[in-house]
């Protein structure tokens, strides 16, 4: 069956994922995502004219993925600090999140790619405003204490991003159970909570 030129190119982003995760973005070769799909070097450059065009589309669609699903997990008609838990514990390296090791490769490349640093920086940023406006919905029904919103959102997505390396990276480093503990553990701190509150909203 002849792909469209849309599933064409899903195709090809998600090879080109699956490989930077198994190889990282310096080794990736325009060869290695054609060879997974049994298609011609040609084929991949007609779609992605450069490797480093490629390896773009390939994070950003990896982002709107993660964006997706963070926006459906907020969506849910419960209360902020249900949505907040699930949220968190999705992204945190102990969830069901995929692709850490993707992410981890790109913050690197990022520093010398200003496309990929722009894709980073446009995840970062909306992750950050979609934990927010539920710190405030939260906040505005009486949930919960937040005095700061934007710096609790902050806070929690650059405590996950660390421990996303060291259990990554560093395997072996913390324990995920107890890595899960600090996750809830700082989440009940931001909102002024006791952990009765996580008993409650599970």
């Amino acid at each position: 069956m002849r792909l469209s030129v849309a599933e064409r190119r899903e195709e090809l982003l998600r090879a080109a994922i699956g490989q930077i995760e198994a190889r990282g973005v310096a080794a990736l070769r325009i060869a290695d995502v054609a060879s997974v799909l049994g298609v011609s070097n040609a084929l991949v450059l007609y779609h992605f004219s450069t490797k480093e065009k490629l390896v773009a589309a390939a994070f950003a669609h990896a982002a709107e993925d993660d964006l997706a699903r963070l926006r459906k997990l907020l969506a849910r008609r419960t209360t902020a600090l249900r949505r907040l838990r699930a949220a968190v514990r999705w992204y945190a390296p102990t969830g069901t999140a995929k692709g850490w090791r993707l992410w981890i490769e790109g913050w690197a490349a990022a520093l010398r790619e200003p496309a990929l640093r722009e894709v980073a920086r446009d995840l970062d940023r909306e992750w950050k405003a979609a934990l927010t406006e539920v710190l405030a919905e939260g906040v505005a029904a009486g949930e919960f204490r937040c005095p700061d919103p934007a710096g609790a959102a902050l806070r929690l997505t650059a405590l996950l991003d660390g421990l996303a390396v060291q259990l990554t990276s560093y395997g072996g480093t913390v324990a995920r159970a107890r890595a899960q503990e600090w996750v809830d553990d700082a989440l009940l701190r931001e909102l002024h909570l006791g952990r009765e509150a996580l008993t409650a909203a599970r």
